[in-house]
């Protein structure tokens, strides 16, 4: 009787869920609108090292082979603020923060197609050996460069499948 109504449950659920209208962003796989959209972006060089790591995650995350029908450019802002002083001015603990301002440019007409910002901050922990330290900057500074990627990724997607949807 159990398995019965845990059944009638996740039919009903199924067919509320269908009804609202939710569809799968990447819906057809690597031949969907989504994928082919994005295979079409080209990534322009981004200054740095913060740039190279973000350059690096998003050409993981985008699929590749398309014709370029669009020119990524990302200027990113990497800031490392002190705060969490002790009594003999030492600082305890610092905020690592990454800002991307990135546009999508038309490679047709040139024209602006989206100009949005992804950002993320980490805290770090000043420790006694100067080496922890930079390593621990560093790292902040790897998944920093993933996070932005992940959300510069997701918005481009979401844009690609409402004009998916528009058409």
């Amino acid at each position: 009787m159990t398995r019965f109504r845990i059944a009638i449950a996740l039919t009903v659920a199924g067919l509320t869920l269908s009804g609202c209208g939710l569809r799968p962003l990447y819906a057809g796989g690597n031949s969907g609108p989504v994928a082919s959209a994005l295979s079409g972006v080209e990534i322009a060089p981004i200054e740095g090292k913060a740039g190279w790591l973000v350059r690096t995650a998003l050409e993981d995350r985008l699929p590749r082979g398309g014709t370029p029908k669009y020119k990524l450019q990302i200027k990113l802002d990497d800031d490392i603020q002190g705060f969490g002083v002790r009594r003999d001015d030492t600082i305890t603990r610092e905020r690592r923060t990454l800002r991307a301002r990135y546009q999508l440019i038309d490679s047709a007409t040139g024209t602006q197609v989206l100009d949005a910002t992804a950002g993320s901050d980490a805290g770090i922990d000043v420790v006694s050996s100067e080496y922890a330290t930079i390593a621990a900057e560093d790292r902040a500074l790897e998944n920093l460069a993933q996070t932005v990627a992940d959300q510069i990724v997701s918005r481009l997607a979401t844009m690609a499948a409402s004009e998916g949807a528009a058409k």
